[in-house]
């Protein structure tokens, strides 16, 4: 009896192995793909600290952002982060440029324990930490552009300036302009005649007395 339950599990019908991902479901939406990278040789404080900068970003943006990050944990974010963009685009026919980072988490995997040899027969413990990157992205809507600067030129501005004060110089005259009078502003006039008589009388004294001499 034993031998043949053994044999009946070992004879299994194909169509349950090759369809065992399927019954088990899709652990993400259906606008959603995800990827997960195991036993990596990095610390997960260390690489938390670069998967926060990248959360909440639209993919190529952040693989764009971590090519360029000095962290060892950086690559292997990016090579998890394309493998999703990958998963997305062949198996669930969703466009590579519309997909958003929604979820990346780092979990703590195992330890790997090592001692260093200290002074007087002591030993140390070393933990070598591995992390499990996770890894989600949904497609989005497009990512808004920015609306363009105007860069105008020198030349340009010396142009607009002109023709605005030509156009200023040649505007018609509006109904209150024509019908205001044009009165003429009369210059204040010096104050000098009384003056030039004073002179007048210190001259004529002068000739006076000149002749009484004689």
């Amino acid at each position: 009896m034993a031998k043949d339950t053994v044999v009946e599990t070992l004879e299994r019908p194909r169509e349950h192995r090759e369809n065992r991902k399927k019954n088990r479901g899709r652990k993400v939406q259906a606008n959603q793909a995800m990827a997960i990278a195991k036993f990596i040789r990095v610390p997960p404080r260390k690489a938390r600290l670069v998967i926060n900068e990248v959360r909440g970003r639209y993919a190529q943006d952040a693989l764009a952002f971590l090519r360029f990050i000095p962290n060892r944990a950086a690559g292997y974010i990016s090579k998890v982060l394309a493998s999703a963009v990958a998963n997305a685009a062949n198996n669930h026919e969703l466009d590579p440029n519309l997909l958003k980072l929604v979820e990346a988490r780092v979990d703590e995997g195992p330890r790997m324990k090592r001692v260093q040899p200290r002074a007087q027969g002591r030993a140390y413990r070393i933990l070598k930490r591995m992390s499990h990157i996770t890894v989600i992205v949904e497609e989005s809507e497009p990512k808004p552009k920015k609306p363009k600067k105007a860069v105008i030129s020198r030349a340009q501005a010396a142009r607009a300036v002109k023709r605005a004060s030509v156009a200023e110089e040649t505007k018609p005259a509006t109904a209150e302009e024509v019908m205001k009078p044009n009165v003429a502003v009369e210059a204040p006039v010096a104050e000098t005649a009384p003056e030039a008589t004073v002179t007048e009388n210190v001259s004529t004294e002068t000739t006076e007395a000149a002749a009484e001499t004689k």
